[in-house]
């Protein structure tokens, strides 16, 4: 099989090396799919660029999988040979700890990703275990559903953190694969909330004002009103800074980038007590996902149904999709098709 590998970290111009290596057999309440699409993912690059590097090389990333089951291994009964299912960020957890016992396995110290501790999708065959894979609603394309099982399901939880309620006010940094699946979620959730949009590209803020936008603005630009609550996408500081001093006194910032690079970090320098922290303003990260933020996610895109923007290149094209989405030529999601579909 054809299957895309990291070598080395910190290298971004070597990005990934094509190989050929057998298909995978499934083990032990696995299953074996052919990958039909794999999204493509800023994590990605944290991976290359060695913000969050895999514990060994080489590594096959994508996280955003969606394929056809091909094989199950001894003990695997959930899902049948023919049967569409997604694959996402989250690959394993323990099952056994505090975390993953309270339903927080995104927490959990042995919590394993897909493309970063395990072998992804950037390949025409993956294993998983059967009880980390999902079922994808039949009215969801291939290459629409991709980008729901990280960045669309990220911001749903990312929405689900920040305490939204209908009629409150929702600021989004950064307008990428995310934050347009955030807007469409708020739009049939929240129908009467209105959605401020803050990014630098006039592009993204076109495409967010296409998409229902109440207000669009630059980074650094002060909405029309205080904010109830925001969503940071992007993976720079400035729009952190930025972001709280929107809010309102007793709003919260969630910030759903799994990583931040470190090139604007002097914008931290700017961070005052009195105008961005006072008055209970809040501050969430989020730590990857949970098996149930996918499920329900996926569930609800498909009865809204969510559509995703998205541009596709074949997988020999990785590296370019990559570059692009470095040099913030984003508009939507970016998504490598693998196979045809069957």
């Amino acid at each position: 099989m054809q299957i895309y590998q990291l070598g080395s970290v910190g290298q971004p111009e070597a990005l990934l090396k094509l190989s050929d290596l057998p298909v995978p057999k499934p083990q032990a309440h696995e299953i074996l799919i052919r990958v039909s699409v794999c999204g493509v993912c800023h994590t990605e690059l944290d991976e290359i660029e060695g913000r969050t590097p895999p514990p060994y090389l080489p590594m096959t990333p994508g996280h955003q999988v969606v394929g056809w089951v091909e094989s199950t291994g001894p003990g695997a009964s959930r899902f049948r040979t023919g049967n569409r299912v997604g694959v996402a960020w989250i690959f394993s957890a323990c099952g056994e700890c505090f975390y993953c016992k309270t339903g927080q396995e995104n927490l959990c110290t042995d919590f394993k990703a897909s493309g970063r501790d395990a072998a992804g999708g950037y390949a025409e065959y993956m294993c998983v275990q059967e009880d980390f894979a999902y079922p994808i609603p039949d009215n969801l394309e291939d290459t629409q559903t991709a980008p729901l099982l990280c960045a669309g399901a990220i911001g749903y939880r990312s929405l689900r953190l920040s305490g939204l309620r209908d009629g409150l006010s929702l600021g989004l940094t950064g307008f990428g694969a995310s934050a347009h699946l955030v807007m469409q979620t708020v739009q049939y959730l929240y129908p009467q909330s209105k959605i401020f949009v803050f990014a630098r590209n006039p592009d993204e803020r076109a495409f967010a004002y296409s998409l229902g936008a109440f207000w669009c603005g630059a980074t650094e630009e002060p909405p029309p009103q205080p904010l109830d609550a925001m969503i940071d996408t992007t993976p720079a500081w400035k729009p952190i800074v930025k972001a709280l001093e929107a809010l309102r006194p007793g709003g919260r910032l969630v910030i759903n980038a799994i990583r931040k690079e470190s090139q604007d970090q002097s914008f931290l320098q700017e961070l005052d007590y009195a105008r961005h922290l006072w008055k209970e303003k809040e501050i969430k990260s989020v730590a990857n996902i949970t098996r149930k933020d996918v499920e329900e996610f996926l569930q609800l895109a498909g009865r809204i149904p969510i559509k995703p923007e998205t541009k596709t290149y074949p997988l020999e094209e990785a590296n370019q999709a990559l570059l692009e989405l470095k040099q913030g030529k984003t508009r939507g999601a970016k998504v490598l098709a693998v196979a045809q579909s069957s």
